[in-house]
């Protein structure tokens, strides 16, 4: 299968379920090499409609770094923590913890 037939199938099913969260979160990450204009649309959706759906954090604050948009990339590593610490989801807590650090020591914002 295609990557572009994955991209077109996932379409159809965030158009079938657009309560879903996970069906945007596929079509985000699908998108970020080949299409990151669309990804940006997609973890934009996710970020405001679907707020509680803990894996977008972490792939969304790195997508925002890689564009260069630091301070979204901030903000979105920070509410990631909170919500995983919300949802006592302690793997996660300490994957975005430890990106964050990482994050914060790269972009030199200790």
């Amino acid at each position: 299968m295609s990557k572009l037939s994955r991209i077109e199938m996932l379409k159809i099913f965030a158009e079938q379920e657009p309560q879903n969260p996970f069906n945007w979160y596929a079509l985000a990450l699908e998108n970020q090499n080949s299409n990151p204009d669309n990804a940006e649309v997609y973890f934009n959706k996710l970020l405001v409609e679907h707020k509680v759906y803990l894996p977008t954090y972490f792939h969304a604050a790195a997508f925002f770094h890689e564009l260069g948009e630091i301070d979204k990339a901030k903000e979105i590593y920070e509410k990631g923590i909170s919500l995983a610490k919300e949802q006592k989801d302690e793997k996660t807590l300490k994957e975005l913890k430890n990106s964050y650090q990482n994050f914060l020591f790269e972009n030199d914002l200790f």
